[in-house]
């Protein structure tokens, strides 16, 4: 089963290890959806993606970054 725009702790899992030497503080959410869009897991319309959701993913890569 594909990873949903609501799974944003596993997505950030993936984007932590796609991507080990990146601060996702430094992000632009435009290139995060890129690299959301871009994971082999990812399995959601790129429609259905807001502010509010990328937030949520860079959120919560922060927090497995702490």
């Amino acid at each position: 089963m594909g990873l949903k725009w609501v799974d944003s702790l596993e997505i950030a899992l993936d984007l932590m290890e796609q991507h080990p030497d990146v601060d996702p503080r430094q992000l632009h959410f435009p290139e995060l959806m890129q690299w959301v869009l871009a994971l082999e897991r990812f399995d959601d319309d790129p429609n259905h993606c807001g502010e509010r959701v990328l937030e949520a993913i860079q959120l919560a890569w922060m927090d497995e970054m702490d």
